[in-house]
């Protein structure tokens, strides 16, 4: 299992605004292996340790937080979000730069969080559990950002680690995509997540 990050792991503000830079380079590039585009409006980001530290960093940044009761309340957003060696998790974001198109998308778009799924070679397809910390979408539309869980069998790990392709794919009737297999550097990255 990974370990959840902990309150003494955090740097504190000051030192935060010190290595920020380097720090925030560093994760773009471990990133860069981590995220998967579904077509033209959706991205996947599979989040692990570093990209959940660098979030809360970010966010004990961006909201001046330095109290033990606020720290603590982020980690306890954020820590839920590491896989834990048997499971991906994903944030989800559904993208359109016209607002108005965005509007009219995210109303076609109910659901799409139940519709996105991997797949190992020789293996059943794997559908998301979404949103499990809180709805996100009303009966109008969804909302442009989903947290996802993908849970693996032990048969799927195992396959993984012997080369097997990953897929992964939306079908949802208004958004339908299939990537057949992903680049090697994205499947040996999310392969680092589990324990084998």
């Amino acid at each position: 299992m990974m370990a959840a990050i902990s309150r003494d792991s955090l740097l504190s503000l000051e030192e935060y605004a010190k290595q920020r830079k380097d720090f925030r380079a560093r994760v773009m590039a471990h990133k860069h292996n981590r995220k998967v585009h579904l077509g033209e409006h959706v991205t996947l980001l599979f989040e692990d340790e570093l990209t959940i530290r660098y979030q809360i960093q970010e966010m004990l940044r961006a909201e001046r937080i330095f109290e033990e009761e606020g720290i603590h309340d982020e980690l306890d957003a954020y820590n839920p979000l590491i896989p834990d060696g048997s499971n991906w998790k994903v944030t989800m974001l559904i993208e359109y730069a016209d607002e108005s198109e965005r509007k009219r998308a995210l109303a076609r778009l109910i659901d799409v969080e139940d519709k996105v799924w991997i797949q190992v070679k020789g293996q059943s397809k794997v559908f998301a559990i979404a949103d499990e910390d809180l709805e996100r979408e009303t009966g109008a539309k969804t909302s442009s950002v989903h947290f996802l869980r993908f849970e693996l069998s032990a048969a799927m790990k195992n396959a993984l680690k012997h080369g097997q392709a990953l897929a992964m794919g939306i079908d949802h009737p208004n958004y339908q995509i299939t990537i057949e297999k992903v680049t090697e550097a994205v499947r040996q990255s999310l392969i680092d997540d589990l324990i084998l």
